[in-house]
């Protein structure tokens, strides 16, 4: 026998606490702050030498690899991308 869901689904949870918004540009922060860092590592790269790679500080590429910090630009997360040979794609779904 099928069991039914009870109650509401996580995202309708969300919805009624107020906070989708907020806890949804958190996980994008953490995912590419991670692909970032994984890519890096794969790469073999220090912080400095990416950063020079990326042609910015490496306060900047600190910024992007806190999941923290919301004030991550998206020239920065290309210029990140461009480093480690990858494209930074989006969709508005």
């Amino acid at each position: 026998m099928k069991k039914k869901n009870i109650g509401t689904s996580f995202d309708n949870w969300l919805d009624e606490e107020g906070i989708r918004q907020e806890v949804t540009a958190n996980a994008i922060r953490r995912v590419l702050a991670r692909q970032v860092a994984a890519a890096m590592t794969k790469d073999g790269l220090t912080k400095t030498a990416m950063a020079r790679r990326m042609g910015t500080s490496r306060g900047a590429l600190d910024r992007l690899l806190d999941a923290e910090n919301g004030s991550v630009t998206l020239s920065t997360l290309q210029k990140a991308a461009t480093a480690v040979g990858r494209e930074v794609r989006l969709d508005l779904v």
